[in-house]
């Protein structure tokens, strides 16, 4: 199966960061490619499978993409899966600096069947990292 790592560094500390990664209505905000994002109803947010969301990609508004996100506060992650496409993207945060700062590692899992998804995946992935990162801060400041 195909995949990748990216990292970055914010000069945000982790809780700054959960709060923008384990909430979904804000990744419009800093992932690349998603323009927006509808929230599950309460009932069926909390079953056994995880948080479900749809996501709308830029430019296709009439394509919804079902999404399960699990997470985990004390072991400071998030895992997003696409029930459309099955790419897996599990992200990690790690306090740096005594908590004053946070490493953001994301992994992605591609499917055979979307490999040839993968350079552009990474080209997104790469941007919104960083851009996470950045937001981050900015709040925090």
């Amino acid at each position: 199966m195909p995949g990748f790592d990216e990292r970055a560094r914010s000069n945000a500390a982790p809780e700054e960061v959960w709060k923008l990664l384990y909430d979904p209505a804000r990744f419009p905000a800093w992932w690349v490619g998603i323009k927006t994002v509808e929230l599950a109803g309460e009932q069926e947010a909390t079953d056994a499978e995880g948080g479900r969301y749809t996501m709308y990609p830029v430019g296709y508004p009439d394509f919804p993409m079902p999404q399960v996100l699990q997470s985990s506060y004390q072991d400071r992650s998030v895992k997003i899966s696409c029930l459309v496409s099955d790419l897996c993207f599990e992200w990690t945060l790690e306090p740096l600096d005594g908590g004053e700062a946070t490493a953001i590692w994301v992994h992605v899992e591609i499917p055979e069947h979307e490999a040839h998804r993968l350079e552009s995946q990474r080209d997104a992935i790469r941007r919104s990292v960083a851009k996470l990162a950045e937001l981050a801060a900015h709040f925090q400041a």
